[in-house]
């Protein structure tokens, strides 16, 4: 009898038809009872105050390492926190004492030595320039100066060389010149292009670090 009465609530149920509100509920067949399940309890949501979001700048640092065919070499350590500027830290030895060309090269190859990293990294399309000039290469960082020992150590402050983004310097060469970059104002055919700064003695391509 029973499993009767089970498939006659079953089937009531699948129809959508209301069952009685009593826990109890009594079959036609005397003597036999169902219990119903109790309705389940309210649900509560508790809430806390939102807590402040607080997003800390991301520190990035990457190295680059010169060498050439020549006696000069130097290590220039790159820092970035989150979008702010790249911090370039700067030591070469072995140049003739004075200025000299240092420039962000568009690609880190080497196989051909200094040569084969190609033009200064330009994503804008302009002219060679200064550091300070609106018009410039990205990769435009100017003069670097060697004192009477050949040592330059220097720190140069830039926003357009990011170690991170879509025009990101990291896998680009950093390249010291033989010469004075004129900055695109020596009225030479080169200086709107390599600022007339003469050979390229060392080279490195920019690689990330543990920040």
């Amino acid at each position: 009898m029973a499993a009767v009465t089970n498939a006659h609530l079953s089937m009531a149920s699948a129809q959508g038809l209301a069952l009685p509100s009593s826990s109890l509920l009594r079959s036609s067949f005397s003597g036999s009872r169902l219990r119903s399940c109790s309705p389940p309890s309210a649900l509560t949501f508790s809430t806390t105050a939102a807590r402040r979001l607080v997003v800390l700048a991301v520190t990035k640092k990457a190295v680059a390492v010169l060498k050439g065919n020549s006696s000069v070499e130097g290590v220039v350590h790159l820092t970035q926190d989150g979008d702010g500027p790249t911090i370039v830290q700067v030591k070469i030895t072995g140049l003739t004492p004075g200025k000299h060309g240092f420039h962000l090269h568009e690609f880190g190859d080497t196989t051909n030595g200094c040569l084969s990293t190609g033009p200064h990294f330009n994503p804008n399309g302009l002219t060679h320039g200064a550091p300070e000039d609106e018009v410039r290469h990205a990769g435009d960082l100017g003069n670097v100066v060697a004192n009477e020992a050949g040592v330059v150590e220097t720190t140069i402050v830039d926003s357009q060389i990011p170690l991170s983004g879509v025009n990101s310097v990291v896998g680009r060469a950093l390249v010291i010149h033989e010469l004075e970059d004129d900055l695109g104002k020596g009225g030479h055919e080169l200086s709107l292009t390599t600022g007339n700064a003469g050979g390229r003695l060392a080279c490195g391509v920019v690689g990330l670090t543990p920040a």
